[in-house]
């Protein structure tokens, strides 16, 4: 059997579908409505901007109306209020009696009521106050207590109390007077070698900072050597 040839498929098909192949694309008319895009939280929109929101006019400093009144309303009755005062933890804790109330020009009072005067300084040593000239522990020098490099020096016998005490205080409190010197290394040195370390300051401020170090701590560990604010050096 010899197969169909081509015209015969032409016709057939034809008969079939009722029209011919090439106006089988022109039975399906254009669409009028436009393909909508897609829409993407990144990519800008494509409507109308009619209903976007307007930008919001920024209005200034100065223009803003002052309050009335600084009345903030009836006190709160909340319990739960924070009390700042008592939040002082060392409130309750008596100061020691060796606690400095008062710097002189030519001594100190503490808190024991004792009065330190007539231009001594003071050894505050475990709850303990003794008159302390260091001055007077070397001479040649400048004024007792300086050397040529204007550091505080002063001889090994000016903390021979500090060597007897035991326990040792862990810090030691300088009070320079009304002024501040570096400490020689000397010094320094020696303290260091009874296992105390050391802290230079101002009468005053070494005052109030014993009173506060020896009320958390204790007069056990730490210890001050002061030295009038009114001490007149030659």
């Amino acid at each position: 059997m010899h197969p169909p040839s081509i015209q015969l498929l032409r016709a057939l098909r034809s008969s079939v579908l009722g029209t011919a192949p090439s106006r089988l694309c022109a039975t399906i008319p254009p669409s009028t409505t436009p393909f909508p895009y897609p829409t993407s939280p990144f990519a800008p929109s494509r409507r109308s901007n009619s209903n976007h929101a307007r930008p919001t006019r920024m209005i200034p400093r100065s223009h803003t109306p002052k309050p009335t009144s600084r009345d903030r309303g009836p006190p709160s009755k909340e319990d739960t209020q924070t009390d700042f005062a008592a939040l002082n933890v060392l409130g309750n804790v008596p100061a020691p009696t060796t606690a400095i109330d008062a710097c002189l020009d030519t001594g100190f009072h503490l808190n024991s009521g004792v009065k330190i005067t007539g231009g001594d300084g003071v050894l505050l040593v475990g709850g303990e106050a003794f008159a302390w000239r260091p001055w007077k522990a070397r001479e040649g020098t400048k004024d007792g207590m300086l050397n040529a490099k204007g550091q505080f020096d002063v001889d090994e016998e000016a903390w021979g109390l500090l060597g007897l005490v035991w326990p040792r205080p862990d810090l030691l409190l300088i009070g320079m007077g009304s002024s501040v010197f570096p400490l020689s290394p000397e010094t320094r040195r020696h303290i260091n070698s009874l296992g105390i370390r050391v802290d230079v300051l101002d009468t005053r401020n070494a005052a109030a900072q014993f009173n506060l170090l020896a009320t958390e701590r204790g007069v056990s560990e730490i210890a001050a050597a002061m030295i009038p604010i009114g001490w007149k050096r030659k």
